[in-house]
């Protein structure tokens, strides 16, 4: 007979954390979210780690590119979706692996023959004052100039004058020859009050261009998430069908991490795909897996080699996996008995699996409930979906005020069928995601900035100074109905900016 769980499963808004002892060096300047992406050995650590427990979602809505850029510059890391194309998907890697480096390799290049029109076109398409100029027009061409905004005068200057008469020449420019530090490379900006440092080999070839606005934009965003070459780290969603093509096609455009995107991890597709990933390219090459939502889904995703399990199945905003097909679990039940089954995993092998709790997050100390039960990191679609950053189109809702549009992967306008694994099929047959609104929220950092010094303030409150502290000291109560009522504004008047004129 099928069988019965007795215990009902729950939700992150039927917990509350009790508080422990405040020490005196727990204040929120001490308190450090760094926590691992992927899984590490006992007694090292973590090859890949994220300053702040912050992962988008793999949904069309939320991670793109910008979107990828604004939370890496935070400390955290988006999924950009896959349920594109595999060139298109590629190229957003690499756009986020090129816009923000020590060394950046140019991306607005043009011939010293061409003119002010190419100019002007190439800025507005691209957004970049700066333009390399080298002989071939090439990223890596012989390096004859550089063009910036202080070059010519749209007011005064014809757009057919040659790129050759107005750029300035390579015998006028400061550069620096290929191996020089980052450093160095610094402190010639800064001695010669340039904007941007190109680096050369010895045969002028262009190699590099280094900004004065990397540097200063790295001390104001001092837990950037960067990679050994000091890019911008990003992951990417992958599918259990064309991975073969599309997994080499990432790889190529620089991204740091995969993750197999499905709303049911627990299947032999995703073994599949773990599989042929890992005997491919070897255990350099992190994916992590799900979703799952009890022990058993785990352990078969562990053994199958998965760096990071996603834990959650219709607990997202846009979901209704649980309405359509009645398959999901209340997502803190679900995360404290996946993580009571990678401390056994851990015990057992000595393999310490980070946990990625999906979603369920409604407000913002659902966070910390979720780290508190277990999880490394949480990955969100609402709360980026609001922001400017997010794909999203910013529109005013019936006259009043500003929304953004969120859409989910099982609905109908993202047509991802490729995420649910069932075999053969190549459309949706129904949906399992809503076309919805978000309220508008403003910029991503300001926004996180908020939510940050919440968890920080919360986790002192709970005595812990760091998430593995904090899983280890954490006290949780369920909580009742009536107690939910009894944390909020409650048998008040509450005022209004109108309700009284001076």
């Amino acid at each position: 007979m099928a069988y019965y769980y007795n215990e009902p499963s729950r939700t992150f808004s039927e917990y509350l954390l009790l508080p422990n002892l405040t020490r005196k060096d727990c204040i929120p300047e001490n308190v450090s979210l760094r926590t691992p992406l992927v899984k590490f050995k006992k007694g090292e650590e973590s090859s890949l780690m994220l300053n702040l427990p912050f992962a988008s979602a793999i949904m069309q809505a939320v991670s793109d590119h910008k979107m990828a850029i604004a939370l890496a510059r935070c400390g955290g890391i988006s999924f950009i979706y896959g349920s594109q194309p595999i060139e298109s998907q590629a190229e957003m890697v690499r756009k986020v692996k090129n816009y923000k480096a020590g060394f950046v390799v140019s991306d607005s290049n043009l011939k010293p023959d061409q003119n002010l029109a190419d100019v002007v076109a190439l800025t507005k398409e691209t957004g970049h004052s700066t333009i390399a100029i080298t002989e071939d027009g090439s990223p890596t061409g012989r390096l004859v100039g550089i063009v910036t905004s202080r070059d010519y005068r749209l007011s005064k200057d014809p757009l057919d004058k040659k790129i050759k008469d107005f750029m300035t020449p390579f015998a006028s420019l400061v550069y620096g020859q290929e191996g020089i530090t980052l450093s160095e490379a610094n402190d010639l900006i800064w001695e010669h009050k340039l904007n941007c440092l190109p680096v050369i080999d010895k045969d002028q070839n262009l190699r590099y261009l280094v900004f004065r606005k990397d540097y200063t934009d790295h001390k104001e965003n001092p837990l950037e998430l960067l990679d050994a070459h000091k890019r911008l780290m990003t992951g990417a969603g992958i599918n259990t069908r064309d991975y073969a093509e599309r997994v080499p096609a990432l790889l190529d455009a620089g991204v740091d991490v995969l993750c197999i995107d499905s709303s049911d991890g627990f299947t032999e597709w995703q073994s599949d795909t773990i599989k042929f990933i890992k005997e491919k390219y070897g255990p350099e090459v992190k994916v992590g897996a799900g979703n799952v939502v009890d022990q058993d889904g785990f352990y078969y995703l562990a053994e199958a080699g998965a760096d990071f399990i996603k834990v959650g199945i219709g607990g997202g905003s846009i979901c209704i996996t649980r309405e359509q097909k009645g398959i999901g679990r209340g997502q803190a039940t679900a995360v404290i008995e996946v993580a009571k089954a990678r401390d056994e995993y851990f015990e057992k092998t000595g393999i310490y699996i980070p946990l990625c709790s999906d979603g369920g997050i409604v407000h913002d100390y659902h966070m910390v409930l979720a780290l508190a039960m277990g999880a490394e990191f949480v990955m969100l679609g609402r709360y980026f979906a609001r922001f400017d950053e997010s794909p999203g189109r910013k529109v005013r809702l019936g006259g009043m005020n500003y929304v953004k549009e969120y859409w989910g992967e099982g609905s109908n306008r993202a047509r991802n069928w490729q995420r649910y694994d069932l075999g053969s099929s190549d459309k949706l047959s129904f949906e399992e995601g809503v076309d919805s609104y978000v309220p508008y929220a403003g910029k991503l950092k300001d926004n996180l900035d908020l939510t940050v010094s919440k968890i920080k303030s919360t986790m002192c409150n709970c005595g812990a100074l760091s998430i593995p502290e904090l899983q280890k000291t954490a006290r949780l109560t369920l909580v009742s109905s009536v107690s939910i009522r009894e944390g909020g504004a409650h048998d008040v008047i509450l005022k209004k900016d109108n309700d009284f004129e001076s």
